[in-house]
């Protein structure tokens, strides 16, 4: 028929011709469409994810092209994704297993700017594993752990949210909640009261900013207001002569160090006058225009007045050029070691290794970090129990199978990390004992048994963890033992979390052990269960 049509003069054609013709050409574009796709194959970002701006984003089960450094790990959640799905839809023995979605919501690439490093991403994505990998070892319902990478700098998390969005309506499989919010952010602000507004748990393994709430957001870390009653405790046994001097990142779009400044002042300037006795400089990380790490200012000021306690309101990644700068300029005639006190989830192994060290002694000067985590916990000769001795188990297999690489938990991110799922795990598995206890309604069963719904992990989430000196329903975690004290309680900030107070380099000869600070419950004894 085209041959006959090609023959015949333009002007002869009907539309019918035409049509038969567009018709042809338009298949003809399909098929080579779809034979070039078969080809090529999904692409980096496989089937679920998209690229936008050079990441992959979205929300997947499965593997997809991220920073190299990690991608191991990914292939490794892909792998354990599908054994639980096959484990419902074909299991190769024994009972078919139900199973509900946490989505880890975090980078998965970055650059020197972006808000997580690689080694962060990675110990982050480690500690998701582990626990995913343990709470898949025991009864009840299985959990596949989704990817959800939303950017290098969080900014493209809408597209992942309303992903989310569509899960969480699947009853089959439910998403029940949301993980690994990484950075005090105004993308991570924006997030979390979108996932709120959409009525989905979400935890923030290591968010610190006091500041960062929402009625369904969760902290599994103390904030910098814990973290500096924390340092209290410590400055009141360790006073010095109270010379302060505070450092600051004034980047505007930084949530985290702008509070962590305010709850500095508000604690401290009484007593080290930091309204009379500061410097800021540009911070690495995010967009802000300018070269960073300028510390000439401060440690020059340093120097000049004696200080003998700095604040350090900034990030951990800009910590050693201030203080390879403080090693340039030597003790300065101090009598007295200078402390350099700072916040965060651990000892970042970029501030412990051999050349910060030496810069440290230089300096004649000494870290003092309020913590989430405390590496003693783990240390040659410790003998970890309970959560943290399990936890360590998996993660030893992580790490000789993925290369973690130094200190792999010394900054906290992969302990925080695993804490964060094993809240909604067990919130998961409390609610599933209850609710099928004594259900008798098939209608919104599989195979007989109920799974639990976003909201009936909410509400359980939400029932006091403790009473009075009881904790019923706390967390046991590998970062300690805590829970939360009900709807808005705290901001949903967790209740009686250990706050360590660790010292790098160590005194020598070990000195006297440190007060350990517990949130929200008062220092007294008995306020928290033992």
């Amino acid at each position: 028929m085209l041959v006959r049509l090609l023959r015949r003069h333009p002007r002869e054609w009907g539309p019918v011709d035409w049509l038969a013709v567009l018709g042809l050409g338009a298949l003809t574009a399909v098929v080579i469409t779809v034979l070039a796709n078969l080809v090529r194959g999904p692409g980096p970002c496989g089937e679920d994810l998209e690229e936008i701006a050079g990441d992959c984003i979205g929300v997947t089960a499965g593997a997809f092209e991220a920073d190299p450094e990690i991608a191991s790990l990914v292939q490794a959640v892909a792998d354990e994704n599908e054994r639980v799905r096959e484990g419902w839809e074909s299991p190769s023995s024994g009972p078919k297993i139900p199973y509900v979605r946490i989505a880890l919501m975090m980078p998965f690439t970055a650059d020197e700017h972006s808000a997580m490093t690689t080694d962060m991403i990675r110990r982050g994505l480690a500690g998701a594993l582990a626990a995913q990998r343990q709470a898949n070892a025991f009864g009840g319902p299985h959990y596949q752990l989704l990817l959800a990478p939303d950017g290098r700098n969080l900014d493209q998390w809408r597209p992942v949210v309303d992903r989310l969005a569509e899960l969480a309506k699947d009853r089959s499989a439910p998403l029940v909640g949301v993980t690994g919010i990484p950075s005090s952010t105004p993308q991570t602000r924006d997030t979390i009261a979108a996932l709120s507004k959409l009525k989905i748990p979400t935890v923030g393994p290591v968010i610190t900013s006091a500041d960062m709430n929402s009625t369904y957001f969760f902290k599994t870390s103390p904030n910098n207001d814990q973290f500096a009653r924390a340092l209290k405790l410590y400055l009141d046994r360790n006073p010095q002569d109270r010379k302060g001097f505070l450092v600051w990142d004034n980047r505007d779009e930084d949530v985290y160090s702008k509070n962590l400044r305010a709850v500095f002042e508000q604690h401290f300037n009484g007593a080290y006058d930091l309204s009379n006795h500061s410097s800021n400089f540009i911070g690495s990380s995010g967009t802000a225009e300018g070269i960073p790490q300028r510390f000439t200012d401060a440690v020059q000021k340093i120097c000049n007045e004696k200080s003998d306690t700095v604040f350090f309101a900034g990030r951990d990644q800009d910590l050693p050029a201030f203080v390879a700068r403080l090693a340039q300029e030597g003790d300065c005639g101090r009598t007295s070691q200078l402390r350099i006190l700072k916040v965060g989830i651990g000892l970042e192994p970029t501030l412990t290794a051999d050349a910060p060290k030496r810069w440290l002694e230089e300096a004649r000067a000494t870290i003092v970090d309020a913590s989430a985590v405390d590496p003693a916990w783990w240390a040659e000769g410790a003998e970890p129990k309970k959560a943290l001795g399990r936890f360590i188990d998996a993660f030893d297999e992580l790490d000789a199978d993925h290369e973690l690489g130094e200190k792999p938990l010394d900054d906290g991110y992969a302990v925080m990390y695993h804490d964060g799922f094993t809240l909604l795990a067990d919130a998961v598995d409390r609610t599933f004992t209850e609710i099928n206890e004594n259900n008798e309604d098939d209608s919104r069963t599989r195979g007989g048994l109920y799974l639990p719904s976003k909201d009936d992990v909410y509400h359980t989430l939400v029932i006091p963890s403790i009473s009075g000196s009881t904790c019923t329903s706390c967390l046991v975690g590998a970062a300690g033992t805590y829970g939360f004290e009900g709807p808005d309680a705290n901001d949903q900030w967790a209740v009686c979390k250990p706050v360590p107070v660790v010292e790098f380099p160590p005194p020598r000869g070990g000195g006297d052990p440190l007060p350990v600070h517990r949130t929200y419950r008062g220092s007294e004894a008995g306020a928290c269960p033992a």
